[in-house]
């Protein structure tokens, strides 16, 4: 048996709401109600939704610009600051950035001292391309006292190379704030086409990955739900959660086995098998 003193234990919360659009002081107060009730039941690594504080279907820049915030001085940023800091938590939270005059599709990655970083949407989906500038600060890890942080939001998902960045620099847990839309040709019998390339990404890279979906429709357009939390084996270890109703996903687990197990066999280790000698077009 592994020596305690080689053991990463946390417990890892993903919380699922509804925000409502352009509300955001209340978006932002009912994100911490549920950052409470979360972490009174142990969770210290929180997840929140993507742009869980205004909501995310502008209508137009403007409307965007308006209800976006500068990191770390915007209210909502401060709130969650405090927020950890009183609770003594991790939190990853989507949320709405203004940098001078550009806009992104960003996440807060805090900390019980402060914020510890931002990641910015890379993969940018459908009309946010009309609001959002492309993410520029790459993949980045965070390094913490609970373990090596990775993040993304929604449809850097459908991107292998989103999660293996992550993995190649050491991340153990890859926080997801996302707002997963229907998909058409889902077969309403199965998982959900996110959480298969949740689950898949977390198999094929030995991570484990928390992903924070919302509910509800706004502005006409639905969200699906259905946050989960997987193993570095691939398989949920909680959720899938509702399709329709605000839940905390939450579930304790040992980041040290992602490094510890990526060791398939005598032969095999998903990182040091690749060929990327032989990973270019002719």
């Amino acid at each position: 048996m592994a020596s305690s003193r080689n053991e990463a234990p946390v417990t890892v919360a993903c919380l699922q709401m509804e925000p409502v659009f352009g509300e955001t002081a209340h978006n932002v107060a009912a994100s911490i109600a549920m950052i409470e009730q979360a972490a009174a039941k142990g969770a210290n690594l929180l997840v929140l939704p993507e742009l869980c504080n205004t909501g995310y279907v502008f209508a137009s820049r403007e409307e965007a610009f308006s209800l976006a915030e500068v990191i770390p001085q915007g209210a909502s940023t401060q709130a969650w600051i405090d927020c950890a800091a009183r609770l003594n938590i991790y939190l990853v939270a989507g949320i709405t950035e203004r940098e001078n005059e550009s806009l992104y599709n960003s996440a807060v990655i805090i900390g019980p001292e402060g914020l510890i970083g931002r990641y910015r949407k890379v993969h940018l989906w459908g009309d946010e391309a009309l609001f959002f500038e492309p993410g520029n600060l790459g993949f980045p890890v965070f390094k913490t006292r609970i373990g090596t942080l990775g993040c993304q939001i929604c449809y850097d998902c459908w991107f292998p190379e989103s999660f293996r960045m992550a993995a190649l620099q050491g991340a153990d847990i890859v926080c997801v704030p996302t707002n997963w839309v229907p998909i058409p040709g889902q077969d309403p019998g199965r998982e959900a086409m996110a959480n298969i390339l949740v689950m898949a990404a977390s198999h094929t890279n030995s991570l484990y990955i928390a992903a924070a979906d919302r509910v509800g429709i706004e502005r006409d357009q639905p969200f699906i739900g259905q946050s989960l939390i997987t193993s570095y084996t691939g398989w949920p270890v909680a959720g899938p959660a509702s399709s329709k109703n605000p839940e905390i996903v939450l579930a304790t687990i040992n980041l040290a086995d992602a490094k510890r197990h990526r060791n398939w066999n005598d032969f095999n280790q998903v990182l040091k098998d690749r060929r990327p000698d032989v990973y270019t077009l002719p």
